[in-house]
């Protein structure tokens, strides 16, 4: 307890350079006013800070005020846990966390020559096969060089905490890592303002606090990634995680999809005092992870549908000349392709586009529309496209104005067909030279004439048209054999392809 008083006496001491300094190297916020500073510090020892920490106060003491330090029992508690070389290994304290500080000597102590007291306390216990200037095994970073995936839906204002490693502590599977941050009062004004109807018509906050979770990689951006086993915590609530986690598949638990999380409903509103979150994860071996905080703001679809129009619409000869390059014949094919079907209805609303729209990176002439695509994008976000199942992300969306000019040349079809010129024409509907009865003709009205079970011709005298004729004197398959004749149908020919005798012509597949 007397410790306490005396390094809360002396961070009470410090100015505003001193006390970024130890805000900095204990990885919590450094900006603002020297009350919220002094603040953040206070807190910072209250929550029980990490020996590395409590040696920082002392040096930054000693560069304040130049003294002797008077005895060293003070720094026996600081030298049996920073120097724990047993294998006994403690969890390591929230502060500790933060600034990913290695449980071995901090390098504020070791400009000490080995003859001053802090060194010689340093170098007597150790054991002889340890060396000061041995290096410390490797760890993650605490500020890898991560880069998180843009979220289309949401703008960020402000990084609240920076990509930090969830850095492994022990060798225990289950790990815990705590991290304070704390709002500024534009920010808390930004937050409080911005209550409104979001999509779904529930009212809440459009300017978010957002937690985001990936591996730490830095080869290329990353996609929110939960480690196993996650919980949350903000200020001491657990965070409901969204959705459920699969079940386990072969005795094995399965990771939970990742996405962004909004904890605002926990966050404290206030910058007056600090926020904590405490993150619990079971470790994988060859897997690190990452946290970050943000201060956002969520989009609704028709605001990325404006920004969409808002970059303009495709120029028509880019797709004319996609049009060309696809109908040109290739001489190694053996068919020559001369004209492409399109259809203008949504594969995802089953409905006339409205406005065309298709990625980039897509190889197809096929549009979807732009606000079916968004407005099921901000439901469930996985920006595949419609047509060709590939990736189509925000960013690579286009408007197609060549399509544009099609809806509104004309409005009556649904599918056109495009010339290897690469002008089109609309397919329509062919209408039927001639309806064919589907009913088995059982009688023919004529006087004088029997009628066979419907193996009549009936000659068409009025309609000059060439008909397709059936030769029934072919043999029957075994199949057709079987089938009753009743049940064959009339077939029309024309009048010049009928019999001498013009009005009827028999004719009998069966011989019997």
């Amino acid at each position: 307890m007397a410790d306490f008083e005396e390094l809360r006496n002396m961070v009470s001491s410090f100015r505003v350079s001193e006390l970024q300094v130890l805000l900095g190297f204990a990885g919590r916020n450094k900006s603002g006013r020297k009350h919220d500073l002094l603040m953040r510090a206070l807190h910072l020892l209250k929550s029980g800070c990490s020996p590395a920490v409590q040696i920082k106060i002392r040096e930054l003491y000693r560069r304040r005020y130049p003294r002797t330090l008077e005895g060293l029992s003070d720094l026996s508690t600081i030298k049996s846990s920073v120097f724990s070389l047993d294998g006994s290994s403690s969890p390591v304290e929230p502060d500790l966390a933060v600034a990913g500080i290695h449980s071995l000597p901090s390098t504020s102590v070791t400009p000490h020559s080995p003859s001053s007291p802090v060194g010689s306390v340093l170098l007597q216990d150790t054991k002889p096969t340890f060396e000061m200037q041995q290096p410390s095994p490797p760890i993650p970073p605490v500020h890898p060089d991560v880069q998180l995936k843009n979220l289309p839906f949401y703008d960020v204002l402000d990084v609240l905490i920076k990509p930090t490693s969830l850095v492994q502590s022990s060798i225990q599977r289950f790990q815990e890592k705590f991290f304070i941050f704390a709002l500024t009062p534009q920010q808390v004004r930004e937050i409080c303002i911005s209550r409104d109807f979001l999509p779904g018509g529930r009212r809440d906050y459009t300017v978010q606090v957002q937690l985001r979770l990936c591996l730490a990689e830095t080869s290329c951006p990353q996609e929110d990634n939960y480690p196993n086993s996650l919980c949350i915590k903000v200020n001491g609530k657990l965070f409901p995680l969204p959705g459920y986690a699969p079940p386990p598949k072969n005795g094995i638990e399965q990771k939970r999809p990742g996405r962004p999380l909004n904890i605002t409903s926990l966050v404290r509103l206030s910058s007056a005092v600090p926020n904590q979150i405490s993150i619990s994860w079971a470790s994988e071996i060859g897997k690190n992870y990452s946290m970050s905080v943000y201060l956002v703001r969520q989009l609704t679809s028709a605001m990325l549908l404006q920004r969409l129009k808002m970059k303009g619409i495709r120029n028509p000869d880019h797709s004319r000349a996609l049009i060309k390059e696809k109908l040109t014949a290739d001489p190694d094919s053996e068919i020559a392709t001369t004209s492409l079907r399109v259809s203008l209805m949504c594969p995802l609303g089953k409905m006339r586009l409205t406005i065309p729209c298709r990625a980039v990176t897509c190889t197809h002439l096929q549009c979807f529309d732009a606000a079916l695509y968004l407005q099921m994008n901000e439901k469930k976000p996985t920006w595949i496209c419609p047509v060709c199942d590939k990736k189509a992300a925000y960013e690579s969306l286009i408007l197609d104005g060549l399509f544009m000019e099609i809806l509104n040349d004309c409005s009556d079809v649904d599918e056109i067909k495009f010339q290897e010129d690469g002008s089109w024409c609309p397919m329509r509907p062919k209408k039927e030279a001639m309806k064919v009865s589907s009913q088995p003709c059982t009688k023919i009205e004529t006087a004088g004439v029997l009628s066979k079970p419907c193996s009549v011709t009936v000659a068409n005298e009025a309609s000059k048209k060439k008909v397709d004729v059936i030769d029934l004197t072919i043999e029957s398959s075994s199949d057709e054999e079987e089938d009753p004749p009743a049940k064959r149908k009339c077939i029309f020919m024309s009048e010049t392809q009928s019999s001498p005798t013009k009005g009827f012509g028999f004719s009998f597949p069966y011989s019997s």
